[in-house]
């Protein structure tokens, strides 16, 4: 009797040692509030000719919306203690819509991080699966709004309209995530860390066109199969801390490679005077990277390079923010045709009392797009938030995003195009309200 008894003992013992080296944690985000947008968009192209139209356009709206300071989530995430400083890891993130019909976000932010992966302390560890980019990593360490999703953020540009968090984060002057994705993270080693991703979904096949037909900026195949559909990259990033001074630089290439379309529509905006051969080079890689108002896609056949550096330094009464990115997308077929984003912005971030923090920002950019448009951008940004508990606050924040002096070439590859003197400009200010739960 006494020997079962210690042998269940020494069971129990063995299990609760098994058990207190691993663990699982849930936890996430539930963002709701008050939001509210007003935007103008002054002379805009016309969609069929490219000329501009001269009129202007106002949208005003609002909502108990969700997601405006950070995106609501669910996640778990756990590790595992596999012995000599070797411990496995995963994270399972999920977005969330709290305001809408489905809690759990259909939109392409659902599945925000899902990846495996393994540590060894004093080295580094290495994960795979849907994760975080390297530049996207080092915003989130240098932002001084913690890259809310309200407008008013050059480096971070992301509107909140009301439907939730499926249009927070336009993507337009980085890529956020990545599927497909191997991350590097080595341990601090004399105040510096290094970071790299590697991203590769790559399928090779042969192609046959058989039947080419149509004429203009219309061209289609009758059976087009096969070909590449490729889509890869690769990111190094650097951070070094030395007392109060945190300093990182970061880069990453992506590739998008898509075969020819047998169902496709090839066009240039603008498209008068706009030749056969340049519409025929420009689709279906024409790249379409936006800016405020714009798209955020990165288009495809297109090659993405994007750079982020940034520094802060922390006063005690005040921590202050410098920040510079850079992001231009060629296309494969031509790198004639390209978009190019640039940015700085500054910033502060403070607590005013123990319970009241706040932040301002302010930032200039440029765009340019195929050696002749170009717009000029500006953002700056107010925020605060009144901490009710370590994990419950409260918060308030405006911003405002505007391009101007918008204008559009008067040549294209050598053909003459529409082009107008008054040129269009549009401007977004957006607000919220609201209550923040962490878990």
């Amino acid at each position: 009797m006494k020997k079962s008894l210690l042998a269940v003992a020494a069971m129990g013992a063995f299990a609760s040692a098994a058990q207190a080296q691993s663990s699982v944690t849930v936890y996430g985000i539930l963002d709701m509030g008050y939001v509210g947008y007003n935007t103008r968009a002054a002379n805009l192209p016309s969609a069929s000719t490219g000329a501009l139209s001269g009129t202007v356009n106002k949208t005003t709206g609002n909502a108990f919306s969700s997601s405006a300071e950070s995106t609501s989530r669910l996640g778990f995430k756990g590790t595992e203690d596999l012995g000599g400083g070797l411990s496995g890891f995963f994270t399972v993130e999920l977005g969330l819509a709290p305001q809408g019909q489905q809690a759990v976000n259909t939109g392409g932010t659902q599945n925000r991080q899902t990846f495996v992966g393994l540590k060894k302390s004093g080295i580094g560890q290495f994960a795979v699966g849907t994760q975080y980019t390297v530049i996207h990593n080092a915003v989130a360490a240098t932002d001084p709004g913690n890259a809310n999703n309200i407008a008013g953020n050059i480096v971070y540009p992301a509107v909140t309209e009301g439907a939730g968090s499926q249009e927070n984060s336009t993507g337009a002057a980085y890529a956020v995530r990545t599927n497909n994705q191997l991350s590097l993270n080595s341990d601090t080693f004399a105040g510096f860390q290094v970071n790299a991703m590697w991203v590769m979904n790559n399928k090779n096949t042969n192609q046959t066109t058989t039947v080419a037909s149509g004429t203009g900026t219309n061209l289609s195949s009758t059976n087009t199969t096969g070909g590449v559909n490729n889509q890869n990259g690769w990111g190094l990033g650097a951070n070094y801390t030395w007392n109060k001074l945190y300093a990182t630089a970061n880069y990453q290439a992506l590739t998008s490679k898509q075969p020819f379309s047998s169902v496709a529509t090839y066009s240039l905006k603008p498209t008068t005077g706009v030749t056969t051969a340049d519409a025929a080079l420009a689709a279906p890689g024409f790249p379409t990277v936006g800016y405020a108002g714009g798209s955020s896609a990165p288009g495809t056949n297109v090659q993405d390079n994007q750079f982020y550096a940034a520094a802060t330094y922390d006063f005690g009464i005040l921590k202050a923010y410098a920040q510079y990115i850079s992001r231009k997308v060629d296309a494969q077929q031509n790198a004639n045709f390209y978009l190019k984003r640039t940015g700085q912005q500054i910033g502060v971030r403070s607590y005013i009392t123990p319970t009241i923090e706040a932040w301002a920002s302010g930032g200039l950019g440029r765009y340019t797009g195929y050696g002749a448009n170009s717009a000029n951008l500006t953002a700056w940004q107010i925020g605060s938030n009144y901490w009710l508990s370590k994990r419950t606050n409260l918060y308030a924040i405006y911003g405002q995003t505007g391009t101007s002096n918008t204008s559009l070439p008067t040549t294209l590859n050598g053909t003459t195009a529409s082009a107008s003197t008054n040129p269009s400009s549009t401007n977004l200010s957006n607000y919220a309200v609201g209550i923040r739960h962490t878990f």
